[in-house]
């Protein structure tokens, strides 16, 4: 078919080229030649700090970015929860594949009993503390890094009494244990749970390439998660969750603002119908902004600052 090979980048955790393959597999089931490289990022070496507390917004994509900008790769796959809401210059959202299971799960050591008195509980997510604080507020919360395998060895190795995952990062690539409950309460993070492509604006032919892959109800359903995203945030990391879910002819929207510590909580329903979908993120993000969101913005920012 075509002679082109398109490079592509990855990171090189087990789940972030198995995600990879996964792509490569596909563009060339559609007859596309294909080769993967993979880098390592800041995200995976730097783990003796929160990520909030090195500055860097996407600090698992930067790497593969500065890739692509230099022609080094072609496209880069991502967890798309991991990729920053607005993109580097130069570089677009070329597909958002299928989305996988959006659940947050615990994996604990086969004791649950903590859940009725105290426990510490590990993650490095603040949308995930804050959100396991206000529902068990006399539990600790202890940072966890790394990737998927590093934080269950981390794990498996401590006295915590379990550690909150996304579940679709360990179905991919088999790690699940038969220790763990579904945490159908906890928003996800928004995106969670789809992998995105991204290519060069000027790169028609990758950027076609990956659109093939392109699953439209997925795509529609992360954009206004990432818009809510990025209509709270401005730029400041915040435990912000949200889900978008097709259903027949409308949307249903759930979207969620906390304060750090969980004792502070802001949310919103909504249910739209389907064409009212491009600025659902953004008019649900206003309206958590314009009842107190602003001021637990501010206070997250300062809390941060410390």
């Amino acid at each position: 078919m075509v002679e082109k090979t398109i490079r592509i980048g990855t990171r090189d955790s087990e789940l972030a080229l198995w995600q990879a393959h996964t792509v490569e597999k596909k563009l060339n089931d559609l007859g596309y030649k294909t080769e993967i490289t993979a880098v390592k990022s800041q995200g995976d070496i730097l783990l003796d700090k929160p990520l909030y507390e090195l500055g860097i917004t996407g600090i698992f994509t930067k790497t593969l970015d500065i890739a692509m900008i230099n022609g080094q790769v072609d496209i880069a796959v991502h967890s798309m929860k991991d990729v920053p809401t607005a993109l580097p210059t130069g570089i677009v959202q070329a597909a958002v594949l299928e989305r996988a299971n959006t659940l947050d799960i615990l994996v604990h050591k086969g004791n649950l009993d903590f859940l009725k008195s105290e426990g510490t509980i590990a993650t490095g997510s603040l949308r995930r503390q804050a959100q396991w604080l206000n529902k068990y507020p006399t539990h600790k919360v202890v940072d966890l890094r790394g990737n998927v395998n590093t934080r269950m060895k981390k794990l498996e190795e401590s006295d915590w009494n379990g550690a909150v995952f996304a579940a679709a990062g360990l179905e991919r690539i088999n790690i699940k244990p038969s220790n763990y409950i579904n945490l159908d309460w906890m928003i996800p993070a928004p995106a969670q749970g789809a992998m995105v492509i991204v290519a060069m604006a000027n790169d028609e032919f990758c950027r076609d390439a990956a659109a093939e892959l392109n699953d439209i109800e997925t795509e529609v359903c992360t954009h206004i998660e990432r818009q809510f995203l990025k209509t709270l945030e401005g730029g400041c990391t915040a435990p912000i969750g949200a889900l978008a879910i097709m259903q027949d002819d409308d949307i249903i929207f759930k979207g969620v603002l906390f304060s750090l510590d969980g004792k502070e909580k802001l949310e919103i329903n909504k249910t739209v119908p389907l064409e009212d979908w491009k600025k659902l993120g953004y008019n649900c993000a206003k309206e958590i902004l314009d009842n107190g969101g602003i001021s637990l913005m501010e206070s997250i920012r300062n809390d941060l600052k410390k």
